[in-house]
């Protein structure tokens, strides 16, 4: 029996400054063997990672085991540091890694997957964390605001990546669920709720492009 795997991807690229992105997979599923014609998995994120401008972690979140234990993933994670912060291109391979980056003042994003996965789908999520970020930040995406925001952030990256498969690609909608989920459960953390309000996010009732689909 064959099944047909639609995974429509829509991003704003450069900032979200008038180029829309759109990337299609398409996967079959015979019989238990699982076939891609572009790629042999489905888009998926290995790590994202925050940095200071001193190489030391602000955020790190791994969705395996390539890294695993904290002594690895501190040396990977000055390794990428030390081979990006002083180069102006956004896409390097390290240790068998793609790893797509920007910088912001005192802030260096990182979002790494295989060395065959879609350089675009990565940087799509590391343009939608960054832009999600800047909403509820107010455009001010740097450390101190950062760490004085850190439940928005983990709110924000569960809501883009969930087990390393990308969900949502829209800083809009992401900024709209973690505003939602601040409301629900998180009360007591009212200046972010308050930080959220005054981003513009959707009123609620929006619905989101929903990115993966099932034919």
């Amino acid at each position: 029996m064959q099944r047909h795997l639609s995974i429509p991807l829509q991003s704003q690229w450069d900032q979200g400054k008038g180029f829309g992105l759109l990337v299609v997979a398409r996967a079959f599923r015979t019989e238990g063997m699982f076939i891609s014609l572009q790629e042999p998995s489905l888009y998926t994120v290995k790590a994202i990672l925050i940095l200071d401008n001193d190489g030391d972690r602000l955020f790190a979140k791994y969705y395996d085991d390539t890294y695993p234990s904290v002594k690895e993933q501190k040396a990977f994670e000055k390794n990428i540091f030390n081979k990006t912060h002083r180069t102006d291109s956004e896409i390097a391979l390290l240790e068998g890694l793609t790893v797509v980056y920007k910088s912001s003042i005192d802030l260096y994003f990182y979002v790494i997957g295989s060395s065959y996965e879609n350089e675009l789908m990565l940087m799509a999520v590391l343009n939608c964390l960054f832009d999600s970020l800047s909403q509820m930040l107010r455009k001010n995406v740097e450390k101190r605001a950062l760490l004085e925001n850190m439940e928005g952030l983990f709110l924000a990256v569960d809501e883009i990546v969930d087990g390393g498969v990308i969900l949502e690609s829209d800083p809009q909608q992401v900024v709209h669920r973690v505003a939602l989920r601040v409301s629900e459960t998180m009360p007591c953390c009212l200046p972010l709720l308050l930080t959220l309000q005054h981003s513009g996010a959707p009123a609620q009732g929006s619905h989101g492009s929903g990115l993966v689909e099932y034919l």
